[in-house]
C-alpha cells in the first residue's frame, strides 16, 4: 500500500515536470475586458432613423444644434467608450461618445484629433438599412 502511494507521488511528479525544461510558460498578454451597455447594444441595432434620433438628441442635451442628421456610423472604440459619428444637414459632424452607463459627450469632429482622440471616420454603419 506504501509503495503505491509513492508510485502515485513519484507519477505525478513526473507529469508535472513534463514539458517545462526548466522554462517558465510565455504569458499572454491581457486583453482589456470590454463592457458593453444597454444603450450601446440598442445603437448597434437600431436602424438609420431610430439611431439618428438617438444621436440627434445627444447632440441637443449637449447643448449644440443639429435640424437632420443626414449620415452616421460607428466609428470604433475610445478606451470604454464608444465613438458615433453624426453629419448634420448645416455641414457640421459631430463625434458622439456613449459610455456603458449611457450617457454621452459630444465634440464637433473639427476639433477631436488636437484633443488626440480618434479620427472622425466612419467604420460601419449597423442597423437593419445600414
Amino acid at each position: 500500500m506504501r509503495n503505491a502511494y509513492f508510485a502515485i507521488l513519484a507519477a505525478g511528479l513526473a507529469i508535472s515536470g513534463c514539458g517545462d525544461n526548466g522554462q517558465s510558460q510565455t504569458q499572454q498578454p491581457a486583453r482589456p475586458i470590454k463592457v458593453r451597455g444597454e444603450a450601446q447594444r440598442q445603437l448597434h441595432e437600431a436602424n438609420d432613423l431610430n439611431r439618428a434620433i438617438a444621436l440627434k438628441r445627444a447632440i441637443y442635451d449637449s447643448g449644440y444644434r443639429c435640424q437632420r442628421i443626414t449620415r452616421s456610423g460607428y466609428v470604433g472604440d475610445y478606451e470604454n467608450l464608444e465613438e458615433w459619428m453624426a453629419s448634420c444637414a448645416d455641414g457640421r459632424d459631430w463625434a458622439i461618445f456613449i459610455g456603458p452607463d449611457g450617457s454621452a459627450q459630444v465634440r464637433d469632429c473639427k476639433d477631436v484629433e488636437s484633443f488626440g482622440l480618434p479620427k472622425c471616420a466612419i467604420k460601419a454603419a449597423p442597423g437593419k438599412t445600414g
